[in-house]
């Protein structure tokens, strides 16, 4: 999850850096990736992934709630803590902000957060959790399909 929305969002920063999305981008975002994504995925494990899940539960109640509630809960969690934290290090690491630091990850952030929550939500979340999913299920099935071929 962390590689696809890093990716994602590299590839909206360097896309408003110059004026519109191009064909470059692409392949640019992989530079800042090198940097970007070791960083998401410390502080996802460090930090967000389990705030994350405390501030989702004071809204939803597993077991209780329908799983979509859930899931959308815990991602908009995330996005709510990731968003600022990656803004950040963004501004700290390629933004040059000198005096305007506060302002300059501020508007960062601000930019930064609809396409986050809409990534996430409408995208990057469907699309690793069916990956995920599929994967799993791949896996699962081996040992039945080994075993009635040794039948």
């Amino acid at each position: 999850m962390a590689f696809v929305m890093v990716y994602a969002m590299i590839c909206y920063n360097i896309s408003l850096n110059v004026g519109g999305m191009q064909n470059f981008v692409f392949i640019a975002a992989f530079k800042e990736m090198i940097i970007m994504w070791p960083i998401a995925v410390v502080l996802e494990l460090l930090f967000v992934g389990k705030l994350a899940q405390i501030l989702a539960f004071r809204f939803v109640t597993p077991g209780k709630d329908p799983m979509i509630m859930i899931i959308l809960a815990i991602s908009a969690m995330s996005v709510c803590l990731m968003c600022p934290l990656m803004s950040l290090a963004a501004t700290i690491l390629f933004k040059n902000a000198g005096t305007q630091f506060v302002a300059v990850w501020l508007q960062t952030t601000a930019m930064n957060f609809p396409m986050a929550l809409c990534w996430q939500i409408f995208f990057a979340g469907p699309l690793v959790r069916n990956i995920f999913g599929f994967v799993v299920r791949s896996i699962s099935k081996q040992p039945e399909t080994a075993a009635k071929e040794a039948v």
